[in-house]
């Protein structure tokens, strides 16, 4: 069996003050994976001597970022992938039998709803209207990276078995969510990213938790800071695992940390048979 953790750490830095390294050893998977960093090379030591650690840092300082801990030595590793080199979102690991892949996929920032909110409140008060093409860039950015990733994804696929996990960005149904109706076309629950997870699953991968527990509800991963969410459990699931359908038959276990605090996220697991 093999272990695996992904926890969106929200600032390595800050985490480790937190008690990540007790965490971790406390779960003592074979793999941890974490994202947004927000550091550069040096900026941190972590004290987890029986791991090997692989960084990806993004060139802006303080942002992104991506880091896989790993007990085993891998085949290769590299970063990135094509046309998306400067954020530090992606580490994967090559194994004999299999592709692990790390990844902090970009988060919109601004959804075409919420522009037409700003649009409103801005000619309400008088004020210059948001550019529209400055506002969105970031939508059609993440448009344009799912469908780069998905294709980067489906070629390791045609390869090898793959494991992916990491911040999606996105909260696929509406059981993925506390409050649906009121965050429907916010971002990380438009129709558009919405459906472009759900291509991924299509083009062969599978979520390890929905297998798992295809019904459960008030299972998540992020809340929000404000208005006591975690406390009130009012969170999002938008940390995932995904296997290729080739590997769907090896789940053993997928876990939702929700207890272990040192971030907005909380760690998720899985256990795979191979």
């Amino acid at each position: 069996m093999t272990t695996f953790v992904s926890w969106n750490v929200n600032g390595l830095r800050a985490c480790l003050k937190k008690g990540f390294e007790e965490s971790m050893k406390k779960l003592d998977p074979d793999f941890i994976c974490i994202q947004e960093t927000k550091m550069q090379e040096g900026q941190a030591v972590v004290d987890l001597p029986e791991y090997d650690e692989y960084y990806c840092y993004a060139d802006r300082k303080g942002y992104s970022g991506t880091a896989v801990f790993a007990k085993k030595k891998p085949v290769s590793v590299s970063y990135n992938i094509p046309g998306h080199t400067d954020e530090g979102r992606v580490v994967q690991l090559e194994y004999d039998d299999y592709y692990l892949v790390c990844v902090y996929v970009p988060n919109a920032r601004t959804s075409p709803k919420e522009y037409r909110q700003m649009v409103r409140q801005a000619e309400k008060k008088g004020a210059p209207v948001p550019d529209e093409t400055e506002t969105l860039a970031r939508f059609e950015y993440r448009m344009k990276w799912e469908d780069d990733f998905r294709a980067y994804l489906s070629e390791l696929a045609s390869k090898k078995h793959v494991v992916i996990c990491g911040d999606m960005n996105v909260a696929h149904h509406e059981i993925d969510l506390k409050n649906p109706t009121s965050n429907k076309g916010n971002c990380g629950f438009t129709d558009e990213e919405r459906d472009k997870f759900g291509r991924l699953l299509e083009a062969g991968f599978v979520d390890t938790f929905r297998v798992l527990y295809p019904d459960k509800t008030d299972a998540y991963s992020w809340w929000s800071y404000r208005f006591n969410a975690r406390k009130n459990n009012a969170g999002w699931r938008i940390d995932y695992f995904l296997v290729d359908e080739g590997l769907k038959d090896s789940i053993r276990d997928a876990v939702i940390y929700a207890d272990i605090t040192g971030s907005d996220h909380c760690p998720v697991g899985v256990t795979l048979d191979i």
